[in-house]
C-alpha cells in the first residue's frame, strides 16, 4: 500500500460519540462497510475487479448496462428522470441495486454506525471525508493539461458524465447527490462520492491530490466490543433498517435486530431487564 490513510481506532460506543459530534466533523460525510479492511471502492469497480473484466472495455460495460437500465425501467415505474439527466439515473440504479460508480455516504456518522456494525461480527469502519476540503471551489487540470473550473465538473450537468466519468482517465473525486433525490436518499440524509477512476480507491485518489490532505479519516470500530450497545442507542434514535429503507423490503431487513432486542428481557443473556419505579 503505497498510500496512508489517517486511523482513529475507536473502542467505545461512547467515545465514537463524542469524537463525531465535535465541531471538527461539521460538514463531514460518512460511510459504514463492515469489515475494516475494506477499501472505498464503487460496487462497479469491485465488479470489474473481482470478475477479471478487462479494463480496455470497462467503459462499455458501463455504458451498456445504463443504455439497458433506461431503456427498460419505464416499465416498472410511472415517473424516469429524463433522458440525459445520467447523475439521476445512476442514482436510480443505485437504489435498485444495480453496480455504479457512485458510493452511497451519508451526512449522519449514525446512520453510517448502523451500516458499519449491523452484521459486523470483527473489526468494522466509518469513512469520513470532509467536503468542504474536496470541494474546495478551485479550478482542476485534466489528463489533457486542460484546465477547468471547479463549478464546471459537477456530474449533473449535461454531457460532464461521458466526458469525464466515462473515460476513466480523471483522477477527481465529487460529493454531492442529484436535484431529485429519491425515498432512499432522503430516509438516510444520504449523498454520492463519485469517482474519476475506478482502477483505484476512493481514498487513494483523495491523499493523493495535494488540494485534500487530511480530508478522510478511517474510524475502525472494535464491533465485539461496541456493537451491542451501539446499536440498541440506535434502535433508540430510530436508525433501523424500516426506517432507512422506508418500504417493505427495509421492514423485512429490520426484523433481523430485533431477534436480539425485546423491552422485557435481553434475548443474548436471557436476563430481565431492571425498572426504576
Amino acid at each position: 500500500m503505497k498510500y496512508e490513510v489517517r486511523e482513529i481506532a475507536i473502542q467505545s460506543w461512547n467515545e465514537f460519540r463524542d469524537i463525531v459530534e465535535s465541531e471538527k466533523y461539521n460538514s463531514w460525510a460518512f460511510r459504514g462497510q463492515r469489515e475494516a479492511d475494506w477499501s472505498l471502492d464503487s460496487a462497479l469497480a469491485r465488479y470489474f475487479k473481482d470478475f477479471k473484466i478487462h479494463p480496455d472495455v470497462w467503459r462499455t460495460q458501463e455504458e451498456r448496462i445504463l443504455r439497458i437500465f433506461r431503456r427498460k425501467a419505464y416499465k416498472f415505474m410511472p415517473n424516469i428522470p429524463e433522458e440525459d439527466n445520467y447523475f439521476e439515473w445512476l442514482a436510480l440504479m443505485q437504489h435498485h441495486g444495480a453496480p455504479t460508480r457512485l458510493l452511497d455516504f451519508t451526512w449522519s456518522p449514525y446512520v453510517a454506525a448502523f451500516f458499519a456494525l449491523e452484521r459486523a461480527t470483527g473489526h468494522a469502519a466509518v469513512w469520513a471525508i470532509c467536503a468542504p476540503r474536496i470541494s474546495d471551489g478551485k479550478a482542476r487540470t485534466l489528463r489533457s493539461g486542460e484546465k477547468i473550473e471547479a463549478n464546471e465538473i459537477d456530474p449533473w450537468i449535461n454531457e460532464n458524465y461521458e466526458d469525464l466519468f466515462l473515460a476513466n482517465c480523471e483522477e477527481m473525486v465529487l460529493l454531492g447527490e442529484p436535484y431529485r433525490m429519491n425515498q432512499r436518499l432522503i430516509a438516510q440524509s444520504g449523498t454520492f462520492i463519485i469517482p474519476g477512476v475506478l482502477n483505484k480507491p476512493v481514498e487513494e485518489i483523495l491523499v493523493s491530490q495535494h488540494f485534500s490532505k487530511d480530508a478522510v479519516v478511517k474510524f475502525t470500530l472494535d464491533a465485539p466490543a461496541i456493537r451491542k450497545q451501539a446499536m440498541e442507542s440506535l434502535y433508540r434514535m430510530n436508525i433501523t433498517n424500516a426506517t432507512l429503507f422506508p418500504d417493505l423490503d427495509g421492514l423485512a431487513r429490520s426484523l433481523s435486530f430485533e431477534l436480539e432486542y425485546h423491552w422485557a428481557f435481553d434475548p443474548i443473556t436471557n436476563r430481565e431487564k431492571k425498572f426504576n419505579d
